[in-house]
């Protein structure tokens, strides 16, 4: 497995006061140091943490960018722009503090096929961030998605709970199927140092990408610290 981290956090802290500071494009550096696949940067409509000029600085690093992105054409022209090595597409509601749950694929895969088809003819990576649902995975497939990246949110709430293994089986499944239709398989939402672990148990996970998680253990170890940790973990 791969590790992409995402940054979207360092963006959070930086825009509550308004300046500068958390650097972003300091911290991408530090990051890319370290053995990791891509940077994951989500674009938001609303722009709450990642703004655009951070895709352009980040990427003037030479660095992989997956950059999650709801289906709407306005974010799509701005990938088309930059070229990313891959995209996430995700659901977006204004009034969630996170992503809640994997988009519906299945219920607008018509759109979404013509929506990916300009992506995927720049050489981008498409990548549908789905709940792990055999008809999502189904319909993934349909539209031409070349990975789907499993949301793990409700497996780590489980986790916390204690009783996880219905959630951990959903993925397995899920990822299997996934494979047997020739899509590349990621993953992602809520994990931790805690629960990382268990991602082993998953056959074919291509990459995890983790952030929450890795920028709030480095405000005690540091960032680069904090990667190589979760490298570690997922060794």
């Amino acid at each position: 497995m791969k590790l992409g981290v995402n940054i979207d956090h360092i963006a959070t802290l930086r825009n509550a006061r308004g300046g500068v500071e958390p650097n972003l494009v300091e911290a991408a550096k530090i990051i890319l140091k370290e053995d990791i696949l891509a940077l994951t940067m989500h674009l938001r409509e609303d722009r709450r943490h990642i703004k655009d000029k951070d895709l352009y600085d980040v990427k003037s690093l030479g660095a992989k960018i997956n950059l999650e992105m709801a289906a709407t054409t306005e974010i799509q022209k701005i990938a088309l722009d930059i070229i990313p090595y891959s995209v996430c597409i995700v659901p977006e509601r204004r009034q969630e503090v996170t992503t809640e749950g994997g988009l519906d694929v299945y219920s607008q895969k018509e759109y979404l096929k013509e929506f990916i088809k300009p992506l995927k003819e720049k050489g981008i990576l498409v990548s549908m961030f789905i709940d792990p649902d055999i008809k999502q995975v189904e319909a993934s497939r349909y539209i031409g998605a070349n990975y789907i990246e499993m949301h793990t949110g409700s497996f780590s709430i489980a986790f916390e709970k204690g009783d996880f293994k219905h959630e951990l089986d959903k993925l397995k499944s899920a990822a299997l199927h996934a494979q047997k239709l020739d899509l590349k398989v990621n993953a992602g939402h809520g994990l931790n140092y805690e629960n990382v672990y268990l991602m082993k148990e998953i056959s074919g996970i291509s990459e995890l990408n983790i952030g929450h998680s890795i920028i709030s253990r480095s405000i005690f170890v540091g960032i680069s610290q904090a990667v190589k940790e979760m490298l570690e973990l997922i060794d």
